[in-house]
């Protein structure tokens, strides 16, 4: 069930040794069939970003395009500033195949007529920044970019960087703090205000001239676009379904015999996935529940079965996000599960948004009351209302993931909520974290994070939540 369309078995070392495979065709087709013609071709295609929205690629550079010359100068961002929950395909893919990225970030480029193009990365993903550059070097130096610029942008580890208005803020020199309008409107060094955290001076017109339309595309998404130029769209869809064609990188972690990550065709059965990729799950053990990253409603036992597609994945309710899953099993209390997810949104919050800021905390304190004390229906139905509110005026779609996650994990394990509000203490769970990396089948967590404040500094010691010792139920 295994592919290599996107991510090789063994890392790609050279500019020759990607030229063997094929390399160089998407830009030499390009320049044979001019723009019009590749972006008829990605349309054809069907593919979709695999950054977690799941927008499609020919609409989104269609975007970027619209408005002009007026619109001003055009730029180009790969964001390979990857930091969902459970998710770890960028990295493998940066690490072993930078051209592929790098050749589809040209051919994106050329196709909105950018001059200069950014690949966008966390600092502490040394070995990632190493390959990039030394694909960027090598493509130069054989004249493959023809006059592009691209720059190699290393940023913090706060998760709102892979965000995409916070990630344009971190190529301008600023702090992940995101913007008030979407790149397509507003994109890199525009003239006129952002309305950011540092905002420029005065004006509001996000439409006038050099608003500078900026793409942002997922390294993943650049990766099966210089595919898909080279190859055609027809061959792109003979895997996966009509709706979702192609293949994804897809990660399994937690509960699992191992964690792991692959290149699947698209429609794969998600049990099929966590049992070839995750190992399956312990002798005597269940699957109680399963998250997509931290941005799509819970899965639950009866729902495995479901293929990994958009559409199947919007008739459930939830979402394939960057097809990032943590795996439950059935000794996990959902309710500390919600806290962990509450937690790591409050933490990771910019602050910008009272809404999100305040709701975030104020749910991430009453779970833990719950979890710690116990309570009452009432409390239950405080963490609602502050849901329900969570998402005003919100510049990003973190509140959106609060409300949407947690919301999701008390309504689909009533009888862990009713046990929650006796008081009664359960194991404690990991919280949830940003994978450093997947090494021999291990996860390694982010060991840093959960002593993480929502002012973005650290405590010497993780919190009590996440270390009180076991209580039977």
């Amino acid at each position: 069930m295994f592919a290599d369309r996107v991510l090789p078995a063994e890392p790609i070392t050279s500019l020759s040794d990607y030229e063997r495979r094929g390399g160089g065709a998407a830009i030499g087709r390009l320049a044979d069939a001019g723009p019009d013609a590749v972006l008829d071709e990605l349309e054809r295609s069907g593919l979709r970003g695999r950054g977690g929205a799941g927008f499609p690629t020919a609409t989104k550079w269609r975007s970027v395009l619209a408005g002009g010359a007026e619109a001003g100068e055009r730029y180009a961002v790969a964001n390979g500033a990857e930091g969902e929950p459970g998710t770890y395909k960028d990295r493998p893919l940066l690490h072993r195949n930078p051209y592929q990225v790098i050749e589809g970030l040209v051919v994106a480029a050329r196709v909105i007529g950018a001059q200069e193009a950014y690949v966008a990365m966390k600092a502490s993903f040394a070995p990632q920044i190493a390959a990039v550059e030394r694909a960027v070097d090598e493509m130069s130096a054989a004249g493959w970019l023809d006059g592009l610029r691209i720059y190699v942008v290393k940023g913090p580890d706060e998760y709102l960087f892979g965000e995409e208005k916070g990630l344009l803020e971190v190529i301008e020199g600023e702090d992940p703090l995101p913007r008030l309008f979407p790149p397509y409107l507003y994109g890199l060094f525009a003239e006129q205000p952002q309305f950011g955290w540092s905002a420029p001076t005065a004006g509001s017109d996000a439409s006038g001239p050099a608003s500078n339309p900026t793409l942002v595309n997922n390294v993943e998404t650049l990766a099966h676009a210089a595919a898909i130029v080279a190859n055609g769209a027809e061959w792109f869809r003979e895997l996966g379904t009509d709706g979702s064609p192609g293949t994804i990188i897809c990660t399994v972690c937690g509960d699992t015999n191992r964690a792991g990550f692959a290149e699947i065709p698209m429609g794969t059965p998600l049990i099929e996935a966590i049992e070839h990729i995750g190992g399956g799950m312990p002798e005597g053990r269940s699957i109680k529940g399963v998250l997509s990253g931290v941005a799509n409603p819970v899965l639950t036992a009866d729902q495995l079965s479901t293929p990994l597609s958009y559409e199947a994945f919007d008739a459930i309710g939830s979402g394939l996000g960057a097809a990032g899953f943590m795996v439950f099993d059935d000794r996990r209390d959902m309710v500390r599960v919600a806290h962990a997810v509450s937690r790591f949104l409050y933490v990771e919050s910019c602050g910008q948004c009272p809404a999100c800021k305040f709701g975030t905390g104020e749910v991430t304190a009453r779970l833990e009351q719950l979890i710690v004390e116990g309570g009452s229906p009432e409390d239950l139905d405080t963490i609602a209302a502050r849901l329900r509110t969570v998402t005003d005026a919100n510049r990003c779609y973190l509140g959106r993931q609060e409300q949407v996650v947690v919301s999701s994990l008390l309504s689909a394990f009533p009888a862990d909520a009713a046990l929650a509000l006796t008081g009664v203490h359960t194991d404690p769970i990991a919280p949830i974290t940003q994978l450093v990396e997947i090494r021999d089948g291990r996860a390694v967590w982010d060991s840093h994070q959960p002593c993480k404040r929502p002012d973005w500094t650290y405590a010497e010691t993780i919190p009590e939540i996440f270390v009180r010792p076991r209580r039977p139920r």
